[in-house]
């Protein structure tokens, strides 16, 4: 089979004809082929303004467009774009199918790059291709700006909320996800973590959309939950069940901390030393002999074991289907926690009592929607970031998030997948 026969069946582009093939030498040790492209006689070009058919009166010298890559070998088509006299746009250069602009990469291969770039990192796919990095990000670009741009947010019932550290010295990024069950995806990126910010998300949704919500999942931060009461009233706020973990951890990690530093200061055994990532494990992970140093350090009578016990006895909390009976276990729970006299413990309980309704919410809307998508896809995020070893701005950020998280759609008018 020749290679033309094979460029008609993948891609054929209707008004041009595949001319010769020539295989030659790129140097460096690789091939290329060159592929002539001729536009079908008594065509008329397309113009690039309007999109219609005009008159032709010249030709612009030869060009190269790069296509995807055959047996490792490098392809290129060869045109030499006409011009077209449009009465309404004036002359321009003719509309090409395999290229926008004067891009030198065919579409069809930055769609390739593109998808090549959520597998391997940016640096990574320019040299498996032989192509420069900044071929690589101008392809991921177009994918995000194509399927931004085609986004259906038609059926989006519940989101997530949540802040995203990406630069040291308190440099935020606040996502919303979407987290409806079956349909999990990054739905929107601002910058900083502030009220102002979120409100744009709901801008960018528009009343309509925010309206339908049903169910809205974030932190205990009153940021958030202030603008959630203001631009989407009807929806149920759900206090994310992975952030009361997290400050309850941060509550008995700061009881150990204190106490370890009483302990050295009377000369006592520093019993809870290097026993912090023990603590806080939930106990069924323990490696065995995590298991056996958490067994040494139960003997103890201390303010931090009270505190490890205590925790670990809120986890029944999450066992329970009813409103009403987690209500009651949990007021239970922290009337304990309260009689502890732990000082962390009881700052969290106070937390938890100013929270009461938002956190039993998380039962009305158990199995609603999929409670553990924003955390989940918050470390896709930081898988993300650090496959690209940090990132030259806020713009290069988002493009890469987006692209890795977004779900985006992607055009369909291709005869053949190339990836």
């Amino acid at each position: 089979m020749q290679l033309k026969s094979i460029l008609n069946r993948v891609q054929k582009h209707p008004g041009f004809v595949y001319g010769s093939a020539q295989l030659r030498d790129a140097g460096g040790g690789r091939l290329a082929i060159d592929v002539a492209v001729h536009a079908r006689k008594r065509s008329r070009p397309i113009c690039s303004g309007c999109g219609k058919k005009r008159a032709g009166y010249d030709h612009l010298d030869l060009r190269r467009f790069e296509f995807v890559p055959l047996w490792a070998i490098a392809v290129f088509f060869l045109y030499a774009p006409r011009r077209a006299d449009c009465p309404q746009c004036g002359p321009t250069v003719e509309m090409l199918p395999w290229a926008t602009g004067k891009s030198p990469v065919c579409t069809t291969y930055a769609w390739f790059l593109a998808s090549w770039a959520k597998v391997l990192s940016w640096t990574e796919a320019s040299r498996r291709f032989h192509t420069s990095w900044q071929t690589v990000f101008r392809s991921v670009q177009m994918a995000v700006d194509w399927g931004r741009a085609h986004m259906n947010l038609d059926g989006i019932w519940s989101v997530g909320v949540d802040e995203f550290a990406w630069k040291k010295r308190h440099k935020y990024l606040t996502f919303v996800y979407q987290i409806d069950h079956g349909n999990k995806r990054l739905l929107w990126i601002g910058r900083d973590r502030t009220a102002a910010t979120f409100h744009r998300f709901f801008d960018w949704l528009g009343d309509e959309r925010a309206g339908q919500l049903r169910f809205v999942a974030s932190d205990m931060w009153k940021g958030f939950m202030g603008v959630v009461r203001k631009r989407a009233p009807r929806a149920l706020h759900v206090l994310d069940r992975f952030h009361i973990a997290q400050a309850l951890s941060k509550a008995v990690d700061t009881v150990r901390r204190q106490e370890v530093r009483e302990l050295r200061k009377k000369g006592l055994v520093p019993v809870l030393a290097k026993t912090r990532f023990i603590l806080l494990k939930r106990s069924h992970r323990l490696l065995p002999n995590q298991a056996a140093r958490l067994a040494e350090v139960l003997r103890y009578n201390l303010r931090t074991v009270r505190a490890y016990l205590l925790g670990e006895s809120l986890q029944f909390l999450w066992g329970y289907e009813s409103a009403y009976w987690a209500g009651r276990y949990l007021d239970s729970w922290c009337h304990r926690a309260t009689a502890s006299r732990i000082e962390p413990i009881k700052k969290f309980v106070r937390t938890l009592q100013s929270h009461r309704g938002l956190l039993l919410n998380w039962f009305r809307a158990r199995h609603a929607f999929s409670h553990g998508a924003t955390e989940g896809l918050n470390n896709k995020a930081r898988v993300t970031t650090k496959r690209a070893y940090g990132f030259r701005s806020y713009e290069h950020a988002e493009i890469a998030l987006f692209h890795s998280l977004g779900n985006l759609p992607e055009p369909e008018f291709f005869t053949h997948k190339f990836w």
